[in-house]
C-alpha cells in the first residue's frame, strides 16, 4: 500500500482508511471527500465503521463559516449553567483539547439522521466549505444549516499537524494533499468482538479484502511536513 495510491484513490471519491499513531487514540477512520458522499457511503461508514460519523473542516473554512469550538461555547454558557464547568473536558487522556465543534442538519433534511439525510448534509458541507476557501460564508451557512443536527462538525486547528495529530488535522491534510476542498468526512472503525476500536491488524484485512488503501498518521505527517515546508 502507499500514500501515492491512497491520494489518487481519494481524489476519485473512494474511501481511505487512516491509523492516527499508537501513542494516541490508536484508531482507523473510514475517510472520504465530503463532495463525494452519497447515502451508500454513510451506510458503508454507519456498518463497517460503527462509530461516530463527523465532518472535519479546515481552519480558514471554519474561520470563514464562522463556526467556535464546542469548548468555546460551553466555557461562555458556563457563566448561567454550572453544569458545563462541572463537567469541562479537561482530562482527555490522549490530548488538550476536543475538535468539536456544531452539530448540524441541512435544511432540507427531516429528520437528519437517515443515511440519505446526513449524505445530503455532508455533500452540501463540502460544496460550501470550497466557497468559504474564498471567503466568509456565515450568512449562506445558516441559511443551508440548522443546529443542532446530527452531523457533528470537527474544527481542525490552526497549523493543522504542526499543531495538533489527530484524526480531524490528518484527514485534512490528506486532502489538501490531494489538491481537494479541505472537507472530509469520517468514522471510526469499531470492533463488535471486542467492543474496542478496530486493531490495525484488522483493519488492514478489512482493507486488502475491500480493496481500499490504508495510511498511516506518520506517513501523511512527512508527506505534508514537506509540502508546506516544515
Amino acid at each position: 500500500m502507499s500514500l501515492e495510491k491512497a491520494i489518487e484513490d481519494f481524489k476519485k471519491g473512494n474511501f481511505v482508511l487512516i491509523h492516527d499513531s499508537k501513542g494516541r487514540e490508536n484508531e482507523v477512520d473510514l475517510v472520504m471527500l465530503t463532495e463525494f458522499v452519497k447515502p451508500e457511503s454513510i451506510a458503508t461508514m454507519r456498518m463497517d465503521g460503527g462509530g461516530m460519523i463527523c465532518a472535519a473542516v479546515h481552519p480558514k473554512i471554519a474561520n470563514n463559516f464562522g463556526i467556535p469550538y464546542l469548548t468555546e461555547v460551553y466555557e461562555f454558557a458556563s457563566k448561567k449553567f454550572k453544569i458545563l464547568t462541572l463537567t469541562r473536558a479537561n482530562d482527555i487522556p490522549y490530548d488538550e483539547r476536543s475538535a468539536f465543534s456544531l452539530a448540524v442538519n441541512h435544511r432540507k433534511t427531516f429528520t437528519g439522521i437517515t443515511d440519505s439525510d446526513r449524505a445530503l448534509t455532508i455533500s452540501q458541507l463540502g460544496k460550501m466549505g470550497a466557497m468559504a476557501m474564498r471567503a466568509p460564508v456565515a450568512e449562506e451557512f445558516g441559511k443551508s444549516f440548522r443546529s443542532p443536527g446530527h452531523v457533528p462538525l470537527l474544527r481542525a486547528a490552526d497549523g493543522l499537524l504542526k499543531k495538533r495529530k489527530g484524526h480531524t488535522e490528518l484527514t485534512v491534510a490528506f486532502a489538501e494533499l490531494a489538491g481537494k476542498t479541505p472537507v472530509t468526512a469520517l468514522c471510526e472503525m469499531m470492533d463488535a468482538g471486542t467492543k474496542k476500536a478496530l486493531s490495525i491488524e484488522k483493519a488492514r484485512r478489512y482493507s486488502e479484502r475491500k480493496g481500499l488503501e490504508l495510511v498511516s498518521g506518520s506517513e501523511i505527517v512527512e508527506a505534508w511536513m514537506e509540502a508546506v515546508g516544515k
